[in-house]
């Protein structure tokens, strides 16, 4: 089942070029408020949060006005963490929840994530329910049932409460000097103010967002500013968020970066071994190392992979009752706490095992040897398909029988931006350099 308008994390282009400009998020708030208040009652409600781009503006006053038209009370947090959305949106007693971000991506672009009543993000089949909503359009409210929209100021609060109820009331950190880089982000006032609530000393980093510099060399996809925010201040550990705070890396004492796939082994050994981890088995996506996999299986663990996007995790994990997943990327996924990748929550659960143990960060984020791994990505353009040329596929189709035992290959289109990702591995590094590198040519030359 196809989809037009919706990616792997909901709606998301460049700001002011369809399909992300106000025109088309008054159509998507229209449709999406008509979808969620079929049943004919009144007093639904829809939170709304965004994180720091300029753009956001823009698309939560158009969102607004395409709810509000079919009915719906719009309750706007502000910036917070997308996480935060999804705990309110239940929390709350909402029908739905909409984060206003495009994640990692620069300033320039930004995105329409949505939650259903439950906090969960929503499924294929219920997005490919909208989009028809939004190319047919809907019926609006009659003039005297038009909703309303209102600020609320605590939203913020209640996740920090939530992030700091995820550890054990006696479990202080005090003591722990901590880098927090919030990517000029969503999460800039939440983060640091929830780590110095529990004990924290706090070295804030990326704090400081005008509408233009989130993720730009700071944050998750950037973590060389945490890391030397570590080693300049002595720090014992860094966390480094995405611009919408779903996203984690891990900075160790030296300056190390520990990504997803070390962060899910490191808690799925410890839950395994105090029988918290739930179905014997971590959820991942097709991207994660293939070291992961052995580290799990010689705990006795499996390890569950999925297609690309957190939201595939988070649908494996209910299926199959499993309480932890994530992406190397660094979504981790703690259905325990939380609807959706929480980096915040994340980071907190690595400095509770830090607390726990006595042990540093080094000694936490190192627990397998990764088999080398090459990802590149090739931008293409509208219009373009590289993937359905003979000549690419025909060169995939050499690769994988070259590397048939030896490794694996992955190549896929992303569905968060224009480009092809293609990821191999292999512990022959020649070799895989010599893949990745071959298929890279042949889909550049296809352009």
């Amino acid at each position: 089942m196809g989809r037009k308008f919706f990616g792997t994390d909901g709606v998301r282009g460049r700001a002011n070029t369809y399909p992300m400009t106000a025109e088309m998020a008054l159509r998507i708030g229209a449709a999406v408020g008509r979808y969620f208040r079929n049943d004919g009652k009144n007093n639904h409600r829809v939170v709304i949060g965004k994180d720091t781009r300029l753009s956001g503006y823009m698309f939560e006053n158009a969102l607004t006005a395409g709810l509000t038209s079919t009915g719906m009370n719009v309750l706007l947090l502000g910036p917070v963490p997308t996480p935060a959305v999804g705990l309110l949106t239940s929390s709350m007693r909402a029908d739905l929840g909409v984060m206003i971000s495009a994640s990692h991506n620069p300033a320039e672009d930004n995105g329409i994530k949505f939650f259903g009543p439950d906090g969960f993000k929503l499924s294929d089949v219920v997005e490919h329910e909208i989009e028809a909503l939004i190319e047919s359009g809907v019926e609006l409210a009659q003039a005297s049932n038009i909703g309303h929209a209102v600020r609320i100021d605590d939203g913020r609060f209640r996740y920090i409460e939530r992030v700091k109820s995820s550890l054990p009331d006696a479990l202080p950190l005090n003591g722990m000097k901590v880098v927090i880089d919030c990517s000029n982000g969503a999460a800039y006032r939440a983060a640091p103010e929830a780590l110095w609530e529990l004990g924290a000393e706090v070295i804030p980093v990326g704090v400081s967002p005008d509408g233009h510099n989130i993720n730009r060399d700071c944050g998750s996809t950037y973590p060389g500013t945490a890391a030397a925010a570590v080693v300049a201040h002595g720090a014992d550990v860094g966390i480094s968020l995405d611009g919408d705070a779903d996203r984690v890396m891990i900075i160790d004492e030296h300056g190390q970066v520990a990504d997803g796939d070390q962060i899910m082994a490191l808690f799925a050994s410890r839950w395994a071994e105090a029988g918290r981890l739930k179905g014997g088995a971590l959820v991942a996506t097709v991207m994660s190392n293939l070291g992961l996999e052995r580290f799990l299986e010689g705990k006795g663990l499996r390890l569950e992979r999925t297609a690309v996007g957190d939201r595939y995790v988070v649908e494996r994990m209910r299926e199959g009752g499993f309480n932890l997943g994530g992406e190397q990327s660094g979504h981790i996924v703690m259905t325990d706490h939380a609807t959706t990748g929480d980096g915040l929550m994340a980071g907190v659960q690595f400095l509770a095992a830090m607390a726990e143990t006595g042990r540093k960060a080094s000694e936490l984020a190192r627990n397998f040897e990764t088999v080398p791994q090459m990802l590149k990505n090739v931008r293409f353009s509208a219009g373009q398909a590289p993937l359905e040329v003979a000549q690419v596929q025909e060169t995939i189709r050499a690769a994988e029988a070259t590397l048939a035992g030896k490794g694996r290959l992955l190549i896929r289109k992303s569905g968060t931006e224009p480009l092809v990702r293609v990821m191999a591995e292999c512990e022959d590094s020649g070799l895989l350099e010599q893949t990745v590198d071959g298929i890279v040519a042949e889909i550049e030359a296809a352009l």
